[in-house]
């Protein structure tokens, strides 16, 4: 017979021998994860929770690891997320394959969930936004700041920041043309000039530029930026025109100013340089930055591949295209991409389209703070127009265009690495 206490020996050791099996999490970011969008999630949830996770670059399309838990392991069932359960073995295995001299991988720590801002309008306007909505989805905090929220100062207590589709320039993202009557862009115009006088700016345009200084200070002082769509071109232009009107009376009352071209400078932008400005209030478009317009690209032909980077020497660049594919899916926006020919020296692109010398996703700093711009309105929505509805990112789980926005939102978390030279 079989006493009590060799039970409750056998159990101590079966428990010790679980608990040795179980030391880590690996959430695999290759073709085997269900839903990588909320693996995002996951990460940043451990981090909330004042954990850490070990970011392992080009292992398994850019895996995270982290110590078993419980809680954890539950909230990947709870999400969808898939997950393996490591003895510390295995654990030890990867990270030695991973830290091997000739292997073009790395391990990044990241120890801290940056602070999330995202600028974008209170009131309902007719287009949604594709950052918001995979923050939603991955279930990602955020807190919405505009325009007032900047002036007065707000923006220095979050880490990181992001812009969609917003025009700095005070020309209402040059929409008159084709919805000047519709009542939404009417309400629009009154609501800005509201807000411009409200804050003591005689016009929009000149709170925009305020706007975009403030945001220009916050990444100078150590802040990360992400913009996507007209959020990009629209912000280097209002910085170059600094002092200069280039709205015409449709936009602020009067015209704008006929020799606006030759007093820009470019040595107040962030990744452009000599661009041309679209002075025609009637086009849609704001410069010869973006390719939109230009562009004879047919949808089945329009992808764009992200460059390969070397884990061990170019960190930064290797965290920003973690993917499990690296052949992305084009789409359109109000910005779609940009001229390679037009971007300043020193930046770095990170996914372009071959063929035709456009670069859809860039980066670079600014101070002691980073940038990246994403050209493009949504990931999965090839060509969205005004009204029509937001994407449903539970048909796109494993979207790598989406991917390239969460590798921003988890990148200011990354404990400071040197970049090697």
């Amino acid at each position: 017979m079989i006493s009590v206490r060799a039970v409750f020996i056998t159990l101590i050791i079966a428990l010790t021998s679980i608990a040795v099996q179980a030391a880590y999490i690996l959430i695999p970011m290759d073709e085997t994860q269900h839903d990588h969008l909320k693996s995002y999630g996951i990460a940043f949830w451990i981090l909330k929770n004042g954990e850490e996770v070990d970011w392992l670059l080009n292992y398994r399309g850019g895996s995270f690891m982290l110590k078993y838990d419980q809680k954890a392991e539950a909230e990947c069932k709870i999400r969808g997320v898939s997950y393996e359960v490591l003895a510390d073995g295995k654990a030890t295995a990867i990270l030695t394959e991973i830290t091997d001299p000739s292997a073009n991988m790395d391990m990044v720590k990241l120890e801290k969930a940056p602070k999330m801002a995202v600028y974008s309008p209170k009131s309902k306007l007719p287009w949604d936004d594709a950052v918001t909505l995979v923050l939603t989805y991955a279930e990602i905090p955020y807190t919405v700041l505009y325009d007032e929220e900047i002036i007065k100062g707000e923006l220095p207590k979050y880490d990181w920041l992001h812009l969609h589709h917003e025009d700095f320039t005070g020309q209402y993202s040059k929409f008159y043309a084709a919805f000047h009557n519709a009542p939404w862009y009417m309400e629009d115009q009154q609501r800005q000039e509201a807000l411009a006088g409200k804050l003591g700016f005689k016009k929009v345009s000149q709170m925009k530029l305020a706007v975009a200084k403030d945001i220009r200070d916050f990444c100078a002082g150590g802040g990360f930026l992400f913009a996507m769509c007209s959020g990009t071109d629209t912000f280097d232009i209002a910085l170059a025109a600094e002092g200069t009107d280039i709205c015409e009376r449709m936009f602020d009352g009067d015209a704008a100013d006929p020799g606006a071209q030759s007093k820009l400078d470019f040595n107040k932008t962030f990744a452009f340089q000599n661009f041309k400005l679209d002075e025609n209030p009637y086009s849609h478009s704001f410069s010869n930055i973006d390719v939109t317009a230009t562009r004879t690209v047919e949808r089945s032909q329009d992808f764009f591949t992200l460059f390969d980077f070397s884990a061990k020497w170019d960190v930064v660049p290797s965290m920003l295209t973690q993917n499990h594919d690296k052949v992305v899916k084009g789409f359109m926006g109000l910005t779609t991409a940009f001229r390679k020919d037009l971007l300043k020296p020193n930046v770095l692109v990170l996914g372009e389209m071959k063929t035709n010398g456009e670069a859809r996703y860039i980066h670079g700093d600014y101070g002691k703070g980073q940038w990246t711009f994403y050209g493009g309105h949504d990931p999965e929505d090839y060509q969205h127009a005004i009204g029509d509805p937001p994407t449903d990112l539970k048909l796109h789980p494993n979207s790598p265009g989406y991917r390239l926005i969460l590798n921003n939102v988890l990148f200011p978390a990354a404990k400071k690495k040197k970049q090697k030279t």
